[in-house]
């Protein structure tokens, strides 16, 4: 891949290469003020307009908010809201065309909790249809495209916000996680993607109401340390009691870890570049001291039936409520076809819905026995590397797509079932030139020894980066 085809706003202006805890600290010494920043950030915002990442922009209220005085860790750092929560005066979209976005009347609990940490927010990032894609890409709207190369996906369902991040934009931005939706993006921009344990964030309203709490909040960065203070911050405003702390985590750990390593997962085999990528995780692990062997599948067909009869309830819980739960004027035939295919599969087997639930939630038992004799577990963050716009468009019909979706995110929704943490880090590139990133899971509660594991990997093998020739 030519390095000319990437889109970038990297420049010699005041956010420089600089990442957000890099940024707000010269915000906090005062060597630059974050009206500064902001009109930067809008600059690079305009800069990178070709890559569609963008769904609501405020330039206005961005910089009237710059100019009051904040705290907070990451004080006067720009970042962009994920469309699937709600700031006060803002539109909601959730990335969907079955009805106009109204107007959000207050701030939904996470963004309340995360505007502590003193960010300034200057719009909201796109995401696909309710987030159930691993792609960014729509019916009529054209799609978001990735900054290493814009032929192809910028992942989902946070894409929009790993796009803006990849490419220089912001240094951080909201994202969250059903079913790999922080880690998939990140995997294919090139980002930090850590999914907490369930209860470790503040969660959204929405997010208490599922039969299986799946939905986390959080972020993707570019660096380890910004991931790792987001974490920090978050834990101050509000602190789980039933999960142990993690703390600010600011180094590499001492210990040496046991870790286990699945190839493949349970609907496909890992493509060349995804296993050669792992199997050189592995062995940079073992160079590094650890203790690598390969593990066993934790899980089996039925687990992956069961999560996609889950993933079509949510589809079709959001078809039949949608004029009461989003807006009067939604239409459920305006969804896109993977919406409502996945909404018909639900109806078709709905009356296997309540011994699917019993399953799900027992899995948690499953992927716990693992962390009794492994401490984390490497695995691909996908089953093959990244696709080029199209491969997983919502205009192709359901059948194709959804085949296609289930052999690409293979790994990912066992996290969001079970509740435990994981990471995404991008620690390899294919042959093309694109990231490809490997995925660290831990025991619940465990993020420490996520981030510790990353900050050894990042300085093990620095992360590629995409204004690098």
């Amino acid at each position: 891949m030519s390095h000319s085809a990437r889109v970038h706003a990297f420049r010699d202006d005041i956010l420089g290469d600089l990442d957000a805890t890099g940024i707000a600290e010269l915000v906090a010494a005062g060597q630059v003020k974050p009206r500064e920043v902001t009109e930067a950030a809008l600059a690079r915002v305009e800069d990178v307009a070709s890559l569609d990442a963008v769904e609501h922009l405020d330039p206005g209220r961005a910089l009237d908010a710059a100019d009051r005085d904040a705290t907070g860790v990451f004080a006067g750092v720009p970042t962009f809201v994920k469309d699937n929560v709600d700031v006060a005066g803002w539109p909601t979209g959730n990335g969907s065309e079955a009805y106009a976005a109204p107007l959000a009347r207050t701030d939904s609990d996470f963004v309340r909790a995360w505007a502590e940490q003193g960010l300034t927010f200057l719009g909201k990032s796109r995401l696909p249809e309710f987030g159930f894609s691993a792609t960014t890409e729509f019916m009529t709207r054209p799609p978001v495209r990735n900054p290493w190369n814009p032929a192809y996906s910028s992942g989902a369902s946070s894409g929009g916000s790993a796009a803006l991040v990849a490419a220089g934009a912001v240094p951080l931005a909201h994202a969250n996680d059903g079913g790999g939706s922080i880690r998939i993006p990140a995997a294919a921009c090139g980002l930090v993607g850590l999914k907490p344990t369930r209860g470790r964030i503040t969660p959204d309203r929405l997010d208490l109401t599922m039969p299986v709490k799946i939905v986390a909040q959080g972020v993707v960065t570019r660096s380890v340390r910004d991931t790792a203070r987001f974490f920090a911050a978050a834990e101050r405003t509000y602190r789980n009691p039933k999960l142990p702390p993690v703390r600010l985590v600011e180094r590499a750990g001492s210990t040496r870890l046991r870790v286990g390593v699945l190839y493949d997962s349970v609907i496909a085999e890992s493509d060349r570049d995804t296993r050669l990528a792992t199997t050189a995780t592995a062995e940079l692990l073992a160079d590094l001291g650890h203790h690598v062997e390969e593990i066993p599948l934790p899980i089996t067909q039925q687990f992956a039936d069961d999560f996609s009869l889950y993933w079509g309830f949510l589809a079709w819980y959001l078809s039949t409520t949608g004029r009461r739960t989003l807006a009067p004027d939604f239409d459920a035939t305006r969804t896109d076809n993977l919406t409502r295919g996945l909404a018909d599969a639900f109806r078709r087997g709905m009356r296997r819905f309540p011994a699917a639930i019993y399953r799900l939630r027992r899995t948690e038992r499953t992927y716990r026995a693992m962390f009794t004799t492994y401490d984390v577990v490497l695995s691909p963050v996908l089953t093959h590397t990244t696709p080029k716009l199209g491969y997983l468009s919502p205009t192709l019909d359901y059948d194709r797509l959804f085949a296609r979706l289930q052999a690409y995110v293979g790994f990912t929704p066992l996290n969001n079932v079970t509740g435990g943490p994981a990471i995404s880090l991008p620690l390899g590139q294919t042959r093309a030139g694109l990231p490809l990133a490997s995925h660290f899971s831990a025991d619940h509660g465990d993020e420490r020894t996520l981030l510790e594991l990353a900050y050894e990997l990042e300085e093990a093998r620095p992360f590629a980066r995409i204004q690098d020739a």
